[in-house]
C-alpha cells in the first residue's frame, strides 16, 4: 500500500551576531523583501527586544497586543498558552512579521527554569512551518537564550560584520561561542553565508572585499601596506568560515526604506544595495 509523505520544504534562516550595528536587522528584513517578490511566503520572527525587525516592517512595538513575549512566556507554568499564529501580522511589504517589543527582556529570565530552554523557538515555530516558504529569525546582538534559541532553530546561518577595525576579533569571538554552543546545547551550528554590510563603494580602484576597510584614510605607503595586510587577513579568515562572503554597498536609500517602513526590494531595488541584496536572496533560494 502506498502512502503519501509530504517533505517539508520549509527553509528557516537565522541572522545572527553578538555585536551590535552590523547591518543584521536590515540585512533580515532587505533578504525577506525579495524572497516574497519572488513569489515565496515569508515569515519574519523577531527575538530583539529592541524590535527593529517589528518597526522596520511599519509596525508599531508599542501598539502590540500580543507578542513574541506572549509565546515565550507561554511555555512557562502558569502562563496562558497562545500559538505564534496568533502572533503574526501582515504588512505593506507582503512580509509576516512574529513581532517584538521591549517587554521580551521580562521573558529571559523565566527561560532559565526551563530544563530544554534551547529548544523553546523550535518548539514555537511548528504551528507556523506549514504556511511559509521562509522563516527568517532576527536575534539581539548578544549571546543569550533568544540568540541560542534562533541558532538551535534555523537550518542556516546567516552573520554580518560591518567595515569596522575590530571585524577580524568579532569573527574568531562569534566563531567561539558558535563553537561553546555546541558544547553546551549539543546542536551544531554552521556558519552559511557572510554579508559585509556598508561596504563603500565609491573608492576607486577597489572592488568587492577590498573595499571592506576602505574607510581608513591612507596617508603614506606605510598605511597602504597595513591596510593590505589587514584586507587579506580578514578575507583569508573569513572564508575558513564561510564559503559564501558578500559585500553589500552603502546606499542612503537603505535607511530612507527604514524609515517608510519597507524593505530595500520595495523601496529602491535598483539601489546599490538593492541590487546586492537581490543576488543574496537568488543564493539562498537555492539552499
Amino acid at each position: 500500500m502506498y502512502i503519501h509523505v509530504e517533505v517539508e520544504r520549509i527553509t528557516i534562516i537565522t541572522f545572527a551576531h553578538h555585536k551590535g550595528g552590523t547591518g543584521k536587522t536590515t540585512s533580515c528584513l532587505n533578504i525577506a523583501g525579495f524572497l516574497v517578490k519572488s513569489g515565496k511566503n515569508v515569515l519574519v520572527v523577531d527575538v530583539d527586544p529592541q524590535a527593529n525587525a517589528t518597526s522596520g516592517l511599519g509596525i508599531n512595538p508599542d501598539s502590540l497586543h500580543v507578542s513574541m513575549y506572549d509565546l515565550f512566556m507561554g511555555k512557562c507554568p502558569g502562563y496562558q498558552t497562545i500559538t505564534i499564529i496568533d502572533c503574526i501580522q501582515k504588512t505593506k511589504s507582503g512580509i509576516d512579521i512574529a513581532p517584538s517589543n521591549l517587554e521580551l527582556v521580562g521573558a529571559e529570565p523565566f527561560l532559565y527554569t526551563i530544563e530544554d530552554r534551547a529548544k523553546m523557538l523550535s518548539e514555537i515555530l511548528v504551528p507556523a512551518k506549514n504556511r511559509y516558504d521562509y522563516i527568517l529569525i532576527d536575534t539581539p546582538p548578544s549571546m543569550g537564550q533568544f540568540v541560542i534559541n534562533g541558532l538551535v532553530a534555523s537550518d542556516h546561518t546567516v552573520v554580518t560584520f560591518d567595515r569596522g577595525v575590530f571585524a577580524l576579533q568579532g569573527l574568531h569571538t562569534l566563531m567561539t561561542i558558535f563553537s561553546d554552543i555546541r558544547e553546551i546545547v549539543g546542536s551544531r551550528i554552521t556558519p552559511d553565508l557572510a554579508i559585509l554590510t556598508r561596504w563603500d563603494c565609491n573608492v576607486a580602484g577597489k572592488s568587492g572585499i577590498r573595499a571592506f576597510f576602505s574607510r581608513f584614510s591612507l596617508r603614506d605607503s606605510s598605511d597602504r601596506v597595513k591596510e593590505e595586510v589587514m584586507v587579506r587577513e580578514f578575507e583569508e579568515e573569513v572564508r575558513k568560515y564561510f564559503n559564501l562572503v558578500y559585500p553589500v554597498p552603502y546606499s542612503r536609500e537603505i535607511y530612507e526604506a527604514q524609515k517608510a517602513g519597507l524593505p530595500i526590494s520595495h523601496f529602491a531595488p535598483e539601489s546599490p544595495a538593492g541590487k546586492a541584496y537581490s543576488v543574496i536572496a537568488e543564493v539562498i533560494q537555492k539552499w
